[in-house]
């Protein structure tokens, strides 16, 4: 029996000593992965620094360093791998070697719009730059083609922008509200309504919704001339006739009136 406890013993030594190693073995992996990284992005920064001087060659040499480091760490189908390809691509292309260019610029559209999809501003970038090559190569139709694409995408990127921002505004309306800054919420809900109009037009639950809070807050401020006047843009009727009673000017009304 001491002979059975002792091999166990010695397998789980063996066996802990292994996964030991096993992870120290990966910590000096990812180690060098990051110093790998962090020089393949100090040659991409020296290659951009070379391009912006017109030193085209020099830049060109750094990209490529950079690429190498990049295939080798990361793969092929990454998004900083891509960003070397885009910068190669529009290295050919000062260079007038056009079909490198192109081979180049390319792979990295691919690789964005299968990571990111087609309304990013990456994949923008990559449709602008093919744009801008063709032209460069008298393909203006092709040229055309694209630069009506990354416009599509830049006025979704915008719209979904403007969306986000109405959601802020909204939030900090909320927020206002609940802190009882009734004044400092009815401003920011006339933001998030000015640009949900905008998007989504009068007659959008979004855009509803804003003017009914406005004219809640009116109320609750008992400023019944403003209450209304944003009462009138709600569409559903019913809310249109409880509201049009906050018109009446008696004391003994407004004080037995609740905000809703």
């Amino acid at each position: 029996m001491q002979s059975l406890y002792t091999a166990l013993f010695i397998i789980f030594i063996f066996t802990g000593c292994s996964s030991i190693t096993q992870y120290q073995e990966n910590s000096m992996l990812s180690m060098e992965k990051e110093e790998q990284l962090e020089k393949a992005n100090i040659l991409n920064n020296q290659g951009t620094d070379a391009y912006l001087e017109g030193n085209y060659p020099l830049a060109l040499r750094y990209f490529h360093q950079s690429l190498l480091i990049k295939e080798k760490v990361l793969g092929t189908e990454n998004l900083n791998t891509a960003t070397g390809y885009n910068n190669l691509g529009l290295i050919y292309k000062k260079e007038g070697k056009f079909q490198k260019a192109l081979l180049y610029i390319k792979k990295s559209l691919k690789i964005r719009e299968k990571i990111l999809g087609r309304n990013s501003s990456q994949t923008a970038e990559s449709y602008n730059n093919l744009g801008t090559l063709y032209a460069s190569m008298g393909k203006s139709e092709n040229a055309i083609n694209l630069t009506k694409k990354t416009l599509q995408i830049k006025k979704e990127i915008i719209r979904k922008e403007q969306i986000d921002m109405g959601i802020s505004y909204n939030n900090l309306a909320v927020l206002n509200d609940r802190l009882g800054n009734t004044k400092k919420a009815i401003e920011y809900y006339k933001e998030a309504l000015k640009i949900n109009r905008k998007i989504f037009g009068e007659a959008h639950d979004i855009t509803q919704r804003n003017y009914q809070d406005i004219t809640q807050l009116y109320f609750a401020l008992k400023d019944y001339e403003n209450a209304k006047k944003y009462a009138k843009n709600i569409i559903n009727q019913e809310n249109q006739l409880q509201l049009d009673d906050i018109t009446v000017n008696s004391n003994s009304v407004e004080n037995s009136m609740n905000r809703f």
